[in-house]
């Protein structure tokens, strides 16, 4: 049986979000993200500020050069999570065949539905319109590859002012069809470099791609050229995946000024060490080997890691390990711009004694408290006196 995979993207979510926060935005040119004085960057942008010529991942700075009425807003990712699950509980109710790849995005498998592809598109459109107040984009194929590009195209073909809430379904048998007039670029596994590479090739569409020798681009590019070849015919086999195993907690942070001082990269480390704890024993997990991140003035980056024999999932253990490192690469008073925390080698905790509290019971007692407390009450209702201003 032809599969039938449907992949959503909400339109401008992060600005659709504040939208419906503060309808007194809609219509205006705004964007979602840093402050323009503090290297910030464009998270999202309405349609209006696109029309501007303002992109996602564009300094604020020159955001704002851009358009001078520029309405700058700070990213609230707490609302746009609550707002993502709302949606994805929403797909969930149609199949449970979701694969959910961002906070704004996801395939859905409907191959057993028995309802035409358009109308379940329409349909489940329009209930996220009507319901939450957000719109989106659709595109159905036979694959994820051709689905996903299949959005693309469509919110590309919007001609309003607004959100396209594109549409668009790729009959099975007409997918190679579809690909071949189509940028090279749009497809999978082709990035700035290959892109280029192509175009020395006089490679430019999906077409001529496909139409070029496999076992040349093989030969040019490797396993990635046999990907290449597949792909370009609108070939792809993934089935769609309901749970990605977690690899990694992490967490970072770039600082809006280059900091000097241990006092202040210290508490970073262990505000970071404690969210990474807390979101580790959420998910019932543990983890052997904590990362540090670090990124210097000049943009030079580094990790370091330690391995420990058991895993851990407790804040001061992360933490110490942290330090730790953090005192084997960091000259006196060496500025810092980045700085993250990760624990890596995931897997069910092992209660055991701790590898730097004596009393391993006790404290963790008081750690599953604290979490049930910031569970319940919000993050910041209580924590411990050392993460506390002076």
């Amino acid at each position: 049986m032809t599969r039938v995979i449907l992949h959503l993207d909400l339109d401008a979510f992060y600005c659709a979000v504040e939208e419906i926060h503060n309808p007194a935005l809609r219509g205006k040119a705004f964007a979602v993200g840093g402050r323009p004085d503090e290297r910030g960057v464009v998270s999202s942008c309405s349609y209006a500020a696109r029309r501007k010529g303002i992109r996602s991942a564009m300094p604020m700075a020159r955001a704002l050069r851009l358009c001078p009425e520029l309405i700058t807003v700070p990213g609230r990712h707490g609302l746009y999570e609550q707002a993502s699950e709302q949606v994805m509980d929403k797909l969930r109710r149609l199949t449970p065949l979701v694969e959910q790849i961002s906070i704004d995005e996801a395939f859905l498998d409907i191959s057993d539905i028995r309802e035409a592809p358009v109308r379940i598109a329409r349909d489940l459109q329009a209930a996220i319109k009507n319901e939450l107040h957000l719109p989106s984009s659709i595109g159905i194929a036979s694959n994820k590859l051709v689905a996903k590009i299949a959005t693309e195209v469509g919110k590309k073909s919007g001609k309003g002012v607004g959100p396209p809430f594109g549409l668009t379904l790729v009959p099975a048998g007409e997918e190679a069809a579809f690909l071949a007039p189509l940028p090279a670029d749009m497809l999978w596994g082709v990035g700035p470099k290959t892109f280029a590479r192509l175009a020395e090739l006089n490679i430019h569409t999906i077409g001529d791609l496909a139409n070029w020798p496999e076992s040349d681009l093989i030969r040019r590019f490797g396993e990635n050229g046999r990907d290449l070849a597949r792909h370009a015919k609108g070939q792809d086999d993934r089935s769609v995946v309901t749970e990605h195993e977690l690899k990694s907690i992490s967490q970072e942070i770039t600082y809006s000024v280059d900091v000097r001082e241990d006092k202040v990269i210290e508490k970073t480390l262990r505000e970071m060490s404690v969210e990474v704890g807390r979101r580790l024993r959420r998910n019932d997990l543990a983890g052997t080997t904590v990362k540090l991140k670090l990124r210097w003035p000049d943009f030079t980056t580094l990790t370091r890691q330690v391995t420990f024999p058991q895993p851990t999932d407790h804040d001061d253990e992360i933490l110490q390990a942290a330090l730790k490192l953090l005192r084997q690469v960091r000259k006196p008073n060496q500025a810092v711009r980045l700085i993250g925390v990760g624990v890596s080698g995931l897997g069910a905790p092992i209660r055991q004694l701790s590898l730097w509290e004596a009393n391993d019971e006790k404290s963790r007692r008081l750690q599953e408290a604290l979490d049930a407390l910031n569970e319940k009450y919000g993050r910041n209702v209580i924590s411990r006196g050392d993460l506390l201003e002076d």
